[in-house]
């Protein structure tokens, strides 16, 4: 997607064991335009939140990734919204060092799991976590939050379902982030409340950073 040319770059750095202890917020970031993306990377990062997430639902995304992997090396830059094995294998390509899907299906999953990055595929129900459990997979997207659950389902979960982990998605905002962080099988949320769409559109990259700031701190 795109027609970016960019000189070779140095050796992408490894990718992290787990997503879920990063940052207690992964931002979800959708991007019209690709020169965004490093400025956009780089104030999510000053801000505290490394992990970050484009979602494969624009053209720009696959080179969006590929510049924050190329020019912000202390970004662990992701790609979201994966439906198909053919979009790792390019996710892969342009740099993304963490998968996430909205749901799984038995094919895409044995492309994440080919993938040798961390990944977080979607889930919703008691019965989809159980499946994934008996695939050795413990690290899940619960989506969407709000709509499937949120925090009673998830806490719910919890008990008989003790080692599955999850970074819920969908609906959460900074009022309600501490109530899914302080749950015992939640390892960080997603969200896109730090990333308003005026601020976007302005390029206020000072507002991205200072969000990003409020937003690391609920680790505290």
């Amino acid at each position: 997607m795109g027609g970016v040319t960019r000189a070779p770059s140095s050796p992408s750095p490894a990718p992290p064991s787990s997503v879920l202890g990063l940052a207690p917020v992964i931002p979800v970031v959708v991007l019209d335009d690709a020169a965004d993306a490093v400025p956009l990377a780089r104030a999510l990062v000053g801000g505290g939140l490394p992990a970050i997430e484009v979602t494969l639902r624009t053209p720009a995304a696959l080179d969006a990734i590929r510049a924050v992997a190329d020019e912000v090396p202390e970004a662990v830059i992701g790609a979201g919204t994966l439906l198909t094995p053919g979009q790792v294998e390019m996710a892969l390509t342009a740099g993304a060092r963490f998968l996430v899907s909205p749901g799984w299906s038995p094919r895409l999953l044995g492309a994440m799991r080919d993938s040798g990055v961390p990944f977080l595929p979607g889930v919703s129900t008691a019965s989809e976590v159980v499946t994934l459990l008996a695939e050795g997979v413990t690290e899940m997207k619960f989506f969407p939050a709000e709509a499937a659950g949120g925090t009673a389902y998830l806490g719910a979960l919890a008990g008989p379902l003790p080692q599955a982990r999850f970074c819920p998605t969908g609906g959460i905002g900074l009022a309600s982030a501490p109530s899914y962080l302080a749950l015992p099988n939640v390892g960080c949320v997603g969200g896109t409340w730090m990333l308003p769409a005026e601020a976007l559109a302005a390029k206020n990259w000072d507002r991205v950073h200072q969000l990003a700031r409020e937003a690391s701190a609920l680790a505290a």
